[in-house]
């Protein structure tokens, strides 16, 4: 199995955006200069990070992407999912017809790493990944995080306000 620049690209820049968090929208502009990811290649991930609910955007000058969930609500599996890149270690992509039409002898296997690798990316998280970037830990995260959501309740509706 093999994760392609699409599921990797798409776990950065939702990491960059969660490092920004709290400090208004980030522009996809900047994402691009600061992770070395082409524009229109970003473009197209947030379109599906945003149809998945995963970001929201803001129009207009100021405007940008952030987070729609909690840094713990937002597992690397589903940033993954969302910019449709597979999680299967199968080569007939877990259709079962690897060789002729049928299950090769290897078919289990590959089926159980893929629900591996799957569980261990449901299990990490935006928080996790932002608690590594800075070196500290994920309680410590979650509780700035808490702190952070409910000064910026009124953020979201001063957003909705300005679409």
């Amino acid at each position: 199995m093999r994760l392609t620049t699409k599921g990797r690209f798409a776990v950065t820049a939702m990491l960059d955006l969660a490092l920004r968090r709290g400090g208004g929208p980030v522009t996809l502009a900047g994402i691009s200069e600061r992770q070395k990811i082409s524009l229109s290649y970003l473009e197209q991930l947030f379109g599906k990070l945003r149809r998945h609910a995963l970001v929201e955007s803001v129009r207009g000058p100021g405007g940008g992407y952030y987070l729609a969930k909690s840094l713990d609500d937002i597992a690397v599996s589903d940033i993954i999912k969302a910019v449709d890149e597979p999680i299967d270690a199968t080569q007939c992509g877990g259709l079962g017809n690897c060789h002729d039409d049928r299950e090769c002898m290897t078919h289990e296997l590959w089926t159980n790493l893929s629900g591996k690798i799957y569980d261990y990316l449901a299990s990490v998280t935006l928080a996790h990944l932002v608690a590594q970037q800075r070196g500290v830990g994920v309680a410590e995260i979650k509780d700035n995080t808490q702190s952070m959501s409910r000064r910026s309740a009124g953020t979201k509706a001063d957003v909705a306000s300005v679409l």
